[in-house]
């Protein structure tokens, strides 16, 4: 894995009829690093997300993986690994699940079972999905997005559902995915488990990024939290993209 494969997004901008969704969204997310991609509700964030993936066509500005747009990608499964929604049919069983994308993807069955042990999801492999638990179907989605073994994962809000020691072992399992080179760009609201997994974070507020900055500098000197950080970024009128 080497540092291009990562993401840049640049002066991106998409509305919906008379409703502007984002307003010039530019940031990246670089290779061997987490970046947070926080903002409240209805800021953009998931807009800009599926415009990264090929999912709604920006009206100007470019998302690319890797120096291509999604749609450009030769190999989309094994180039880029999205978590963006439940999608795994409640009638198969985990295994059955993963086997219909290895396929897609062509990877060896093998790359199942090797999954579903990293994800912890071995002893439900051959339960059917309709019957999992949030936190079971978050498991199922990480393991989805890593079946063909990506440098680049787009992940929305994967700790929803997560207990305690879930969050502990979300957080252990993307730094060590970091850790081997793989650019991460986690999109939560879990203020204090990015504030713990984040080596970089993005702020977006009313359509537009109001900070995009190491969380080192994000939070300061005086140990400012990431929550009062957000928060401070968050109420007041949205203005051009902090470097």
């Amino acid at each position: 894995m080497n540092a291009s494969s990562a993401i840049e997004i640049a002066d991106l901008h998409k509305s919906f009829g008379d409703v502007r969704a984002v307003a010039g969204v530019s940031f990246s997310a670089a290779a061997g690093r987490v970046t947070g991609f926080l903002g409240p509700n209805g800021s953009g964030k998931t807009t800009t997300l599926r415009a990264l993936l090929g999912l709604v066509r920006p009206d100007r500005g470019t998302a690319v993986i890797g120096g291509r747009p999604y749609r450009q990608l030769a190999d989309p499964l094994r180039e880029v690994g999205a978590m963006l929604e439940a999608s795994a049919h409640p009638g198969r069983s985990a295994r059955d699940h993963l086997r219909v994308l290895a396929a897609e993807a062509r990877v060896p069955v093998s790359r199942v079972d090797e999954l579903l042990r990293l994800v912890d999801l071995e002893g439900a492999a051959r339960r059917r999905v309709g019957g999992f638990s949030l936190g079971m179907h978050q498991r199922l989605g990480l393991a989805s997005a890593l079946i063909g073994d990506p440098p680049v994962l787009v992940l929305d809000e994967p700790a929803n559902g997560l207990d305690p020691i879930g969050m502990r072992w979300l957080r252990d399992f993307l730094r060590a995915l970091a850790g081997e080179g793989r650019a991460v760009l986690l999109s939560s609201h879990a203020l204090g488990e990015v504030a713990q997994t984040a080596d970089d974070v993005v702020v977006i507020s009313h359509g537009r990024v109001v900070a995009a900055a190491p969380l080192a500098e994000l939070t300061g000197a005086d140990s400012t939290s990431l929550e009062d950080a957000f928060f401070a970024l968050t109420s007041r009128e949205p203005v051009e993209a902090l470097s």
